[in-house]
């Protein structure tokens, strides 16, 4: 990996194809920071297992996730991409580090809390600990950046305490205490603009969709719910359809749109064909990447392998390190 300005980690759940709130939320942040950072970037399948109640598509959600990474831009000549479970070190950090976690202090992370209202019947071991998880993904590969939203910095402050009780209790330093590099992740909200976009709420639009299926999609978006007649003047402040715009209209037209929504000139039905018209051309090139990727899943899946030989390297040397530091008794080299 080239010297940059340092080493980023993140990491996504495997939950099949990504939608526009998956793109412009985080994907796109993970391609743009390959210019001035080393990454690392995990399809977390491990995570999934604290809360999926069937594991029959794991595999090909992972793949599909792979699929849309790469689409979007992630090159695995600059940085690591592969599955969580294809490096088993960090399960064995995840061990070692959860005896240094009090049961009080993951019970009381947000995370913990979330999951639990998500998720009211499946309130599982693995679950509990899932932030222990978390940082041993972040720690085992010496990350010294982590990009996280406001709302996910209880979480990475979390994963700087478990490194300074673990330096502290074996006396010196060994994991090495990640910055936050504060991002601003773009909220999308789904075709009901009241929730933000997700698959469990039916709401998405997923970039890899064919171009009838979005413009089927687009159509149903919610609008501006005060206008009731086509005669009757839009606010485009509120109109979820007018955001979509913006993200991917060119200026002029945004401009153009918001006049005539103001005006009466345009109805919610012509605005959303506009905007089905721009979202497939604005995705055409990811989809056809895509596609071409798609064809060839022995080889996506060759760049998953070969990513996490890479990342095993790394991370080989650091349990090494973490054994030696905490006493136990290193195997035969």
């Amino acid at each position: 990996m080239e010297n940059k300005k340092g080493l980023v980690f993140s990491g996504a759940r495997p939950t099949g194809r990504q939608h526009l709130g998956n793109l412009l939320g985080a994907i796109q942040n993970y391609v743009g920071l390959q210019q001035d950072y080393d990454c690392i970037y995990s399809i977390v399948d491990i995570h999934a297992l604290t809360t999926v109640e069937t594991t029959v598509d794991l595999k090909q959600n992972c793949l599909e996730m792979a699929l849309d990474w790469l689409a979007a831009g992630i090159n695995p000549d600059q940085s690591i991409m592969f599955v969580q479970s294809h490096v088993p070190q960090v399960m064995e950090l995840h061990t070692i580090l959860s005896m240094m976690v009090s049961l009080g202090k993951l019970t009381d992370l947000p995370t913990f809390k979330e999951k639990v209202r998500m998720h009211p019947n499946n309130v599982n071991y693995g679950l509990v600990g899932y932030p222990v998880l978390m940082s041993a993904d972040i720690l085992l590969y010496k990350a010294n950046a982590v990009p996280v939203g406001i709302d996910q910095a209880p979480h990475l402050e979390f994963t700087r305490e478990v490194v300074r009780t673990f330096n502290y209790r074996v006396g010196k330093q060994v994991l090495v205490e990640p910055q936050m590099k504060v991002t601003q992740f773009t909220k999308v909200m789904g075709l009901d603009g009241v929730n933000k976009m997700s698959k469990s709420l039916d709401n998405e639009i997923e970039i890899a969709a064919d171009a009838e299926t979005t413009r089927k999609r687009v159509m149903t978006m919610v609008t501006d719910t005060q206008r009731i007649r086509r005669t009757d003047p839009g606010n485009p402040d509120v109109c979820n359809v007018f955001s979509f715009h913006k993200m991917f209209s060119s200026q002029a037209e945004v401009d153009t749109i918001e006049q005539e929504c103001r005006s009466a000139g345009i109805g919610c039905v012509d605005c959303k064909k506009k905007l089905a018209v721009n979202l497939n051309n604005s995705l055409e090139p990811l989809r056809s990447r895509r596609h071409e990727f798609e064809s060839k899943p022995d080889q996506v899946w060759e760049i998953l392998y070969d990513g996490a030989d890479r990342a095993r390297k790394i991370a080989d040397q650091t349990m090494l390190e973490v054994r030696e530091a905490v006493g136990l008794a290193l195997y035969r080299q």
